[in-house]
């Protein structure tokens, strides 16, 4: 019987495979933004992992974006061409359709590794820029409010990257508004408190998120979504209500999918985590507009994976730290639903006797 999971789907003319996407997850291993060895290590093996898609970890578009010194980076002809070696490697050996997170941290800029701490970092730090003069925690330096001028050069970082993309030859695009970095922190009115045309209202606080959507979406030209936070978790802050009047009008601008998780901008919030926890979120969006939407958090067996999906909670299941722990996730989900895939052909060999219908040529 044909699982759910292992149903193809298109999102915005790009065909997946299966339901199973390989969210951004990032490395902190680049050096002046770009790519090396480590990360063809760490997607090689993804690539082989048996999902639909795989997104490539939070890119940012500018040095100054960078969450830390060691992010990966597209904003120069050097970082365009180490990751285009990259994607052209995984593409001979894989079929994988590819993407790319293209992300600005805004006030959680400049920090450490995440193994070397929390807070922003000593020895590498720089100037960094958000809606409003807010840091994120007392552990973080205090932002300058973006002008103008520097909302103007944040669009066109955006548009540079996203035109460096489609050269790379990425299938698809995905725009980072949640967590608490840059364009969430636009959306919150925790950590907007403009005054001008990018401040108060809800309108007002989507105004720069969807015109940078809609600058990246054009100049890449392909399957383009986005990453939300279905909720800050805090009173008073971005909520589901208002996810969903975003995602409306995303879609008018062409949204391929939304990809929903929930917090990360801030210290004070909430989360009662377990198993599927932030399912509900893209269940509500799902269900109010109908757009795919791919669910994550803590969902780690494929039994949970597959019942999402059936239950139309969401479109596509996304296992991350699950596929880093176990990189075949995909191979073992298929065993244990009773399903065939396609691996590279270097690996038909290590078909299992007991799974004599696992793979297929």
């Amino acid at each position: 019987m044909k699982s759910h999971l292992f149903t193809p789907i298109k999102i915005g003319g790009l065909e997946l495979s299966n339901r199973i996407i390989i969210p951004p997850m990032c490395q902190y291993s680049a050096t002046d933004g770009i790519a090396n060895g480590w990360h063809t290590i760490h997607y090689g093996a993804l690539s082989q992992s048996g999902a639909g898609l795989l997104i490539f970890e939070a890119c940012a578009v500018s040095p100054e974006a960078r969450i830390s010194y060691a992010d990966l980076g597209l904003w120069s002809d050097e970082t365009e061409a180490a990751l285009k070696n990259l994607v052209n490697t995984l593409k001979t050996w894989s079929t994988i359709p590819l993407s790319l997170q293209l992300a600005h941290a805004g006030r959680k800029a400049a920090t450490l590794k995440p193994w070397e701490g929390a807070g922003t970092s000593k020895a590498h730090k720089w100037q960094i820029f958000a809606p409003s003069a807010i840091a994120y925690s007392d552990k973080y330096q205090t932002p300058a409010a973006l002008t103008h001028e520097g909302i103007k050069k944040v669009k066109e970082d955006f548009k540079q990257a996203a035109k460096r993309a489609r050269r790379i030859n990425f299938d698809s695009i995905e725009t980072h508004m949640a967590h608490g970095y840059l364009l969430h922190q636009f959306l919150s009115p925790i950590s907007n408190k403009r005054d001008d045309e990018y401040g108060g209202s809800l309108e007002n606080r989507m105004r720069l998120p969807l015109e940078i959507f809609k600058i990246v979406a054009e100049e890449f030209g392909g399957a383009t979504g986005v990453r939300i936070s279905g909720s800050d978790l805090v009173r008073g802050g971005w909520d589901i209500d208002e996810v969903v009047r975003l995602v409306k009008e995303l879609q008018k601008l062409g949204c391929a999918y939304a990809h929903i998780s929930s917090g990360g901008l801030s210290p004070d919030q909430s989360i009662a985590v377990g198993a599927g926890y932030q399912l509900e979120f893209a269940a509500k969006v799902k269900r109010e507009t109908g757009i795919p939407t791919i669910a994550v958090g803590l969902i780690t067996e494929p039994e949970t994976a597959e019942a999402a999906i059936a239950s139309n909670q969401a479109d596509m299941v996304a296992i991350g730290r699950g596929a880093l722990y176990d990189p075949r996730w995909g191979w073992h989900a298929a065993a244990k639903l009773g399903q065939t895939l396609a691996p590279s052909p270097q690996y038909l060999r290590c078909q299992p006797n007991t799974l004599k219908e696992l793979f297929k040529k």
